[in-house]
């Protein structure tokens, strides 16, 4: 039996500190426990709106390098799939921000958010390859699931409020998705070059310190 480790399940063992404080961020924590303030998720749905409307053409990229360069069409129906549901994500936050009283016209985008939307659009390059993107985007969508989906486990005393968001990205489903997008990205890197794998893991860190900023961002001032 091949008890082999996947190459991005390495990487996670590797950066585990920075893993976890991107996924058990304090943001996270309080939320869990029920203490955040909600002003900090106000803050964090405003800017979070904003960074989806640049996923999406992010997405789109990583699906468009997919059909240009995957070997194995199913790829391209589970990136599809992610991309479909983005216009149901963007009104889900509208809905949201109506709810909350948070006016999405008005939200300037903060720092933290300027440079990983940045950071986004840099993959819609040519040059960028599938393998690089495509660990980029599971990276991404698992820090969201793992997090949410540890306010939703166990005794967590996640405010009644907030349980519709966690649930929204911490539900199995969308756990099972990410476990495509990994299985994809972990093909890719088996097959490609040292360089690109050193390209790759170098994303992979670089989304892990984006989203830590993110979730700063989020519950600061």
């Amino acid at each position: 039996m091949d008890n082999e480790q996947s190459p991005t399940a390495t990487w996670q063992a590797k950066h585990r500190e920075l893993y976890e404080r991107a996924t058990r961020h304090p943001f996270i924590l309080s939320i869990r426990d029920g203490t955040v303030d909600f002003s900090s998720f106000k803050r964090w749905l405003g800017q979070d709106y904003i960074f989806v409307g640049e996923f999406v053409p992010f997405v789109f990229s990583v699906l468009l390098k997919s059909w240009k360069e995957s070997e194995i069409k199913s790829d391209i129906e589970i990136i599809f799939g992610g991309a479909a549901a983005l216009s149901d994500e963007l009104s889900w936050f509208k809905n949201e921000a109506s709810k909350w009283g948070v006016d999405l016209c008005g939200i300037t985008p903060f720092t933290a958010n300027t440079e990983y939307c940045r950071f986004l659009q840099s993959f819609t390059t040519l040059d960028i390859n599938y393998t690089v993107a495509a660990t980029a985007f599971w990276a991404i969508e698992t820090v969201y699931q793992e997090s949410f989906s540890f306010c939703i486990e166990g005794d967590h005393k996640t405010p009644t409020e907030l349980l519709g968001t966690c649930q929204r990205w911490g539900n199995s489903d969308f756990g099972q998705y990410c476990k495509s997008l990994q299985q994809i990205a972990d093909r890719c890197i088996k097959k490609a070059t040292a360089d690109v794998v050193r390209e790759a893991e170098e994303v992979f860190v670089s989304v892990l310190k984006h989203e830590i900023e993110f979730w700063n961002m989020s519950s600061s001032e």
